[in-house]
C-alpha cells in the first residue's frame, strides 16, 4: 500500500498536533510502518495559533530533513488546515504557500466550521475560489447539522460548485460521537466522500490514514474504492487538482441517496 495523506498535524510545537520532535518521529515511523509514503502537514490556520504562514514551508523542510537524518521513508510537503474567516486577512501569496495541486489548479484545505456549513461559510469558499483557490473540505460531518436534510443540502451545493468534501478516520471511528459517525458512513456510501484523511494528531489521535482503508470497507466501500479513497484520490488532487465540479443535478442526485 502507498497511503497518501492530506491532513495531518505532524508539525512539532506549532498547535495541538506533535508536541514535540521525539512525538513527530515516533509517529512519522509508524506512518512508514503502516505504508502511509506521502503526507501533507497541515497546522492549523486560524486566529488561534500563534502560526505565521510564511514560516511553515522552512518549517516542514527542516521535518523533511530529520525524517531523512533518520532513514524514515515519508515524503513531507508544507499545507496547512484554513479558517475560511481567516482566509480574509490573507494575502494570496500567503495562500499559495499551503495550497495543493498544479499551477492552474491549486487548491487549500478549508476546515469545515463545527457551527455548521451555513451561508457565511459557503460565501467565504467562493471567495477563495474568485481568488483562484479551489477548497476541499476537511471533515464536513463534525459540522453542525451535517446529517439533516439541511446540512446535506448545504454540503451538496457546495460540492456543485467544485468543491470536494475530505472525511476524517477519527469520525468513521466514531471518536467524535455516534451522531458524527453516521454522517460519515452517510458520506462514505453516498458517494459524497472524495478522499479519507487522517487529521491525526500525534500524542492524542495516533491513528494513521491505513486505518481508513479498513473502515471504509467496513463502511460499505469495496477494495477498489476504499483504495481510491486513500490513495488514488488524494493522489490526484496533488498531481491534477480538483476534478471537475458536478452538475446541479448530480449534487442533487447524491442528496436523494442520502434520503
Amino acid at each position: 500500500m502507498s497511503y497518501v495523506d492530506l491532513h495531518l498535524h505532524l508539525l512539532p510545537g506549532v498547535d495541538d498536533g506533535a508536541p514535540d520532535e521525539a512525538t513527530a518521529l515516533a509517529h512519522a515511523r509508524r506512518l512508514a510502518a503502516e505504508g502511509v509514503r506521502d503526507v501533507t502537514v497541515t497546522p492549523h490556520v486560524n486566529r488561534y495559533w500563534p502560526l505565521e504562514i510564511s514560516t511553515i514551508p522552512q518549517r516542514v523542510a527542516e521535518l523533511a530533513l530529520l525524517l531523512e537524518e533518520h532513514a524514515i521513508g515519508v515524503r513531507v510537503r508544507p499545507g496547512g488546515e484554513l479558517d475560511a474567516r481567516h482566509a480574509r486577512e490573507c494575502s494570496d501569496a500567503e495562500l499559495e504557500l499551503i495550497a495543493q495541486g498544479p499551477a492552474g489548479s491549486r487548491w487549500l484545505l478549508v476546515e469545515a466550521p463545527f457551527r455548521g456549513l451555513d451561508a457565511t461559510f459557503a460565501a467565504d469558499c467562493d471567495a477563495l475560489l474568485r481568488r483562484g483557490f479551489g477548497a476541499v473540505i476537511a471533515h464536513p460531518e463534525r459540522a453542525a447539522g451535517a446529517g439533516t436534510p439541511t446540512g446535506v443540502q448545504a454540503l451538496c451545493s457546495l460540492l456543485a460548485t467544485g468543491v470536494v468534501a475530505q472525511v476524517n478516520v477519527c469520525s468513521l471511528l466514531g471518536n467524535n460521537g455516534l451522531d458524527v459517525q453516521e454522517s460519515a458512513v452517510s458520506l462514505l456510501r453516498a458517494g459524497l466522500a472524495y478522499v479519507i484523511a487522517s487529521d491525526g494528531h500525534p500524542g492524542t489521535r495516533d491513528h494513521t490514514l491505513a486505518l481508513g482503508f479498513v473502515l471504509a470497507q467496513r463502511a460499505g466501500a469495496s477494495s477498489v474504492q476504499a483504495w481510491r479513497l486513500t490513495q488514488a484520490n488524494p493522489r490526484f488532487l496533488l498531481t491534477h487538482g480538483i476534478p471537475q465540479a458536478p452538475s446541479p443535478a448530480t449534487a442533487a442526485a447524491l442528496e436523494l441517496a442520502l434520503d
